[in-house]
């Protein structure tokens, strides 16, 4: 047995009549930071909270650094930091007392506990806020407190429910910054729906859909499997020969952007087509102001993986 490393093994939750979570296996390894990926209603919240002992599976089970959820759930606990969808804390307690609280229930004391408090504050950049009441706060540092209290006992596993759900371009990128940081010697588990979540911190994503596993891979492998792979971009001001551009081997179509002056050709499966289109642009003198080439699109594999479409 591994006890570096979480299991999942065939673990399933039953509402009512409703397999919210189906059977559902894989694993994460020590270093990885994975993005558990999936619609709304797919099934992701259900298995943090398995995951955390907050709620019981009906069949199957995880393991967590060895130990199993469901018969030694408060030593998985103990290795754990968890931050739950919307970062719940107690909103008229002041950060300093919220933090000094959790450190204490995690079994720190006195000198210890103050020595582990000034660590977090620091880590989070929370000295600014440390005597405000949590419900005064912005939802940037309400984040970084569930984030604090989540770290505070130093856990070898973190999970982190919606981690950026509902801040702002500058705050998603203090969290993420932050989770980077937190990544270098912990195993990291985002559960989010933001795909951009997975190509900005993630090394790895599983997709699920009605709560079953369909798609695991790096970021880099799931967008190869876009049909955007290998397509280039055009973006001109003046009209291009796309007859001529259709008739190059390996491209397999093309699409129009009007609004954005550009043209987007698509590749065959496996084919590499930037070369030729480059080609004939510069056979044609063709006045081109960018040529991208892609490497897939995250949210195109996403809608076709969770409608159930081949791809």
């Amino acid at each position: 047995m591994d006890r570096s490393m979480i299991e999942l093994m065939n673990l399933t939750k039953v509402f009512a009549t409703r397999r919210v979570v189906n059977d559902l296996s894989f694993s994460v390894q020590p270093g990885e930071v994975l993005g558990f990926l999936g619609p709304n209603g797919a099934g992701k919240s259900t298995t943090m909270k398995m995951l955390t002992g907050f709620l019981e599976p009906d069949s199957g089970t995880a393991r967590i650094m060895g130990y199993d959820i469901r018969t030694q759930t408060r030593k998985v606990q103990q290795l754990m930091g968890y931050l739950a969808e919307g970062a719940p804390c107690y909103g008229d307690m002041s950060v300093r007392g919220f933090l000094t609280f959790i450190a204490e229930i995690r079994g720190f004391r006195k000198a210890a506990c103050q020595q582990r408090l000034n660590e977090v504050v620091e880590r989070l950049e929370l000295e600014p806020v440390l005597d405000q009441s949590i419900d005064t706060l912005s939802k940037g540092f309400r984040r970084r407190v569930g984030l604090a209290q989540a770290i505070i006992h130093d856990p070898k596993v973190l999970i982190l429910d919606e981690p950026t759900d509902g801040l702002d371009p500058n705050q998603k990128y203090q969290v993420r910054q932050l989770i980077r940081g937190l990544s270098k010697d912990k195993i990291v588990i985002i559960s989010t729906h933001i795909l951009e979540e997975v190509t900005a911190v993630c090394t790895r994503a599983v997709i699920i859909s009605e709560g079953k596993l369909v798609a695991d891979g790096t970021p880099l492998e799931l967008e190869s499997r876009s049909r955007y792979h290998q397509a280039v971009t055009l973006v001109t001001g003046t009209p291009l020969d796309e007859a001529a551009l259709l008739a190059l081997p390996g491209v397999s179509g093309l699409e129009q952007n009007p609004l954005e002056h550009s043209l987007t050709l698509l590749a065959e499966p496996g084919a590499v087509i930037y070369p030729q289109i480059s080609a004939l642009v510069s056979e044609r003198g063709w006045k081109i102001r960018e040529m991208d080439v892609e490497r897939g699109r995250l949210d195109d594999v996403f809608r076709s993986l969770t409608r159930g479409d081949s791809l």
